[in-house]
């Protein structure tokens, strides 16, 4: 339980109390003062000042002041007037009980009070804060869209004038055409004139000279004009015709044979496709292709079903029979079948397409092909 202080001094004016409280050598930091308008409290562990005030005090202008291990505190007073005492007298404690409620409550509200202020002040800060935001954001989005009206007045102006120009330019040519085409129109009728003049002077020439009728002067006039009008040009037609090619890129010779290679292949294929096999009937086209028979058989191999695996491999050699792979392959399924001599079969039919060894149906000319344990573990190609 706390200690009662009681050693306390105080004096007052009209307006004003001043209490002075010592600390009796406690740490200020454990200090803690509660003062509203009818209730001060003050409590520095171990010891209690509490006082029930005479009169109503203005508790926001008050003030408290801690040094010399003592606190002065300034208690100004609402009502000018001096007090009998500084504590009201017969207090009980269901009345004191009831201050200190009261002004608690009163705390709690002023404290309440001033956070709404506080975040009504930051509200408003806010929203000025955010006016001036949107109106200098205004202010620069005006100015670049003037930028951008000034540019583009400026840029059709320029293409204006460029047009402007270009006009200019085309009436001049086609001015400069105009003239250049009377000066020939001017001549072709200087040269018909003279030609005219010509002809005329040449025909009465020849009348005078030695007139010879109708026929010879007809004569006469078509040769002038044929030396006068130049013969019409011959119209004619050349032919060009492509080499047929397969690729659609142009034809280099460093990939002649690979191109060769390759549709000798795709022929191959084609007639295997077309063969009359019939397994083929019901299968759709990319299932006759020999790689998805040998996907779909190392498939089946993986899920340990040897036996369709092999009718894969079976189908797949019958359309392709120059993939090594495919009787490795169905070797490694006679193998985990225990079919050991067709293993050894297409084993050596393996080696037979890598090498260029011509197999023999012996088995003693082609056990030096086969490993000595077929137990090892063969890995799907």
């Amino acid at each position: 339980m706390p200690l009662q202080v009681s050693d306390y001094s105080w004096q007052q004016t009209k307006t004003a109390v001043f209490l002075s409280l010592p600390l009796k050598g406690v740490c200020v930091r454990d200090t803690d003062v509660f003062c509203t308008e009818n209730y001060l409290k003050v409590n520095f562990p171990p010891f209690l000042f509490e006082a029930f005030l005479y009169a109503p005090i203005d508790d926001e202008s008050s003030k408290a002041k801690i040094g010399n291990d003592t606190i002065v505190f300034t208690l100004y007073k609402k009502e000018a007037a001096m007090w009998e005492t500084l504590s009201v007298a017969g207090v009980d404690k269901e009345m004191m009980q009831r201050i200190r409620e009261k002004s608690i409550l009163q705390a709690q509200e002023r404290a309440k009070e001033a956070t709404e202020a506080k975040a009504a002040a930051k509200r408003e800060d806010q929203k000025y804060a955010l006016s001036v935001m949107m109106k200098i954001e205004e202010e620069e989005r005006k100015k670049i869209e003037d930028m951008k009206e000034n540019e583009r007045i400026k840029a059709t102006k320029e293409l204006e004038a460029w047009k402007e120009c270009q006009r200019k330019a085309e009436e001049q040519k086609k001015i400069q055409k105009e003239e250049k085409l009377c000066q020939k129109e001017k001549q072709i009728k200087e040269e018909r004139k003279q030609l005219k003049y010509k002809t005329s002077t040449r025909n009465s020439a020849s009348r005078n000279l030695a007139p010879k009728g109708r026929n010879s002067e007809n004569i006469f006039t078509e040769k002038l004009k044929e030396d006068s009008i130049p013969a019409p040009r011959t119209v004619g037609s050349i032919k060009i015709n492509f080499t047929p090619r397969v690729f659609p890129t142009a034809l280099r010779e460093s990939q002649v044979a690979e191109e060769e290679e390759w549709l000798h292949k795709q022929a191959e294929a084609r007639r295997a496709m077309n063969t009359d096999i019939p397994e083929l009937c019901d299968l759709k086209e990319e299932e006759k292709n020999p790689e998805w028979l040998k996907d779909k058989g190392n498939k089946l191999f993986a899920t340990e079903n040897y036996l369709a695996a092999i009718n894969a491999y079976n189908l797949a050699i019958r359309l392709n029979n120059k993939m090594p792979l495919l009787y490795l392959n169905r070797a490694a399924c006679h193998l985990k079948l225990k079919n050991l001599h067709k293993a050894i079969e297409d084993s050596s039919k393996k080696f037979c397409s890598l090498e260029g060894i011509e197999c023999q149906a012996s088995e003693s000319k082609l056990s030096h092909h086969i490993p000595c344990d077929l137990h090892v573990y063969i890995q799907m190609a």
